[in-house]
Order: C-alpha cells, then sequence, then structure tokens
C-alpha cells in the first residue's frame, strides 16, 4: 500500500503498536491467520504479538480453522515465497483469539470497557460497514494512497444519515500518502 515509503510504513506501524486489541471479521481473520504467525514483514511484530478478537457467527469453531504455525510454514517454504518457515514471536495469539459471536454492540462495548490502549478494527469493508452503521467507531484512521483503483466498496455506505467528522490530526508521507485521524463531530 506505501510501495517504498518508509516513513508511512513506520506511521503504520507505530499506530499498530498502539492498539491493545486486533478485532475483525472472520474472513480477514482467516486470511491474516494464515499470513502473520511466519511473516517477516515489518508489519508483522505488531500483527502477531497483540491479542486479537474476532466476530463470527461460527463461535469458538473458527479457530479450528486457524493453521499451526508449522503446517504454513512448510507450505510457505515449499511455495519459496520470502515467509519465514518459523513462527514469529506472538504467533501463537492468532489460535487464542477472542471469538465474538454475539450482538455486534454488546461485544464491542464489553471490549471497551476493558483497560487498554485503543482497539483497532482492521480487514474488510462489511465489518466496517456493520461498525460504522451501528455508531460503535471512536476514531477513523484514513489512509489516503496515491493510487486512483476506479472501483473499490464504500466504507459509509451503511450511515443512515450523515456523520459529520472532525480532523483530529493529518500527515502527509514523502511518497504521496496521507493518513487521517478523524473523529465524529
Amino acid at each position: 500500500m506505501f510501495g517504498a515509503d518508509q516513513k508511512a510504513k513506520a506511521w503504520a506501524v507505530e499506530y499498530i503498536w498502539n492498539a491493545s486489541l486486533h478485532i475483525m471479521g472472520s474472513r480477514s481473520f482467516h486470511d491474516m491467520a494464515a499470513w502473520w504467525p511466519t511473516s517477516t514483514d515489518q508489519f508483522a511484530p505488531p500483527m502477531n504479538q497483540i491479542p486479537k478478537a474476532v466476530f463470527s457467527r461460527q463461535g469458538p469453531a473458527i479457530l479450528k480453522n486457524v493453521k499451526t504455525t508449522a503446517a504454513l510454514g512448510e507450505a510457505r517454504a515449499k511455495a519459496g515465497t520470502t515467509q519465514s518457515a518459523e513462527a514469529q514471536p506472538g504467533a501463537g495469539s492468532w489460535a487464542e483469539a477472542y471469538v465474538a459471536s454475539g450482538d455486534l454492540a454488546e461485544e464491542i462495548a464489553k471490549l471497551k470497557a476493558q483497560e487498554g490502549k485503543p482497539i483497532i478494527a482492521h480487514g474488510g469493508v462489511s465489518f466496517a460497514r456493520s461498525l460504522v452503521a451501528q455508531g460503535l467507531v471512536d476514531q477513523f484512521a484514513l489512509i489516503v494512497a496515491p493510487v486512483a483503483l476506479g472501483k473499490g466498496l464504500p466504507l459509509f455506505s451503511e450511515l443512515a444519515a450523515p456523520l459529520p467528522l472532525k480532523l483530529m490530526s493529518s500527515k502527509a508521507f514523502p511518497g504521496g500518502a496521507v493518513a487521517q485521524i478523524y473523529r465524529a463531530a
């Protein structure tokens, strides 16, 4: 997403480290649990070491689909990718994720009531739309990347009415990306 812009990557890694919990929908969880445990990417340490919660109607059964890091390493070694064949520190956190299968608003309220740093939501637009539509997002960290795709799914399409936002901070990076932090006005 950031290309060769190391300052933008460093900002994003620092932002992710400032979380006490990663939350995501089941599809994103499945994809991330298959990638991060053996990744040597600079985003891997916070992605692996910070606890996770997955929102899934499957309940705890979703964790049965998390492959062991040994199996992931073997598969990647055979495929010739740049992934490590070994589990990275914190890799086991994927198999230990909290599974939220109740009402979305109630589950988010329960997670927000815990002590710690902010919660960061990752993943697909469907999960994000649900959070936005129910007013469960306290802060939006939006990164505008200098790439015009021409397609994509709108994040705010489920809002019943316009949501005025207040810009809290904005940071431009050498490669053209801009990180903007907003809160509801």
